[in-house]
C-alpha cells in the first residue's frame, strides 16, 4: 500500500507521527488535501482540523491554531503553536474560551487590542467547529 509519513508536532510535544493514505487540512488559500507521492510544498495553514486517513482506514483528527506545512513526496510536517488531539478537545472549555474572547472584542480599547481579539476569537471558532466535526465523525 502507497503511505505518506506524516507528523504533527506543537511547541511542546510531538502530537502526531505514522503513516497516512491521505491527510487534510485548511491550507491558507483553501482546503488541502495530500496524498503519496505529492508535489513538495511549502505553505502556511489556518486555525482548524487536520484530518489524516490513516493505512488502516481509521481516521485521526488534530486541531492545529495555524502553523507552517511542508510536503515532501514521502513525508508531511505539519508545525504549530498549539495543536490538540481530536480526542483531548474538551468542548466546554473551549466555547468559554471562546465567549471570554467575544467579551474581549467588545471591551477592546485600541487597534492592537482590537487584532488580538479577533485573532484570538479566530482560532477559538475553528476550534469549535473542529471539535464538532470530530465528534461528528465518532
Amino acid at each position: 500500500m502507497n503511505t505518506i509519513h506524516v507528523d504533527v508536532v506543537s511547541a511542546e510535544e510531538s502530537i502526531f507521527s505514522g503513516e497516512a493514505r491521505f491527510v487534510a487540512l485548511p491550507g491558507e488559500s483553501g482546503e488541502l488535501g495530500i496524498f503519496p507521492r505529492h508535489t513538495p510544498l511549502i505553505t502556511r495553514i489556518k486555525p482548524g482540523s487536520v484530518r489524516i486517513e490513516m493505512a488502516d482506514g481509521r481516521e485521526e483528527f488534530v486541531f492545529v491554531a495555524g502553523g507552517i506545512l511542508e510536503v515532501q513526496p514521502n513525508r508531511v510536517t505539519v508545525l504549530s503553536d498549539t495543536a490538540i488531539r481530536g480526542k483531548d478537545l474538551d468542548e466546554e472549555k473551549a466555547n468559554a474560551a471562546k465567549a471570554s474572547a467575544e467579551e474581549a472584542l467588545k471591551n477592546a480599547k485600541g487597534e492592537i487590542d482590537l487584532a488580538r481579539a479577533q485573532s484570538e476569537l479566530a482560532v477559538l471558532a475553528a476550534q469549535v467547529a473542529a471539535l464538532r466535526k470530530f465528534r461528528q465523525k465518532k
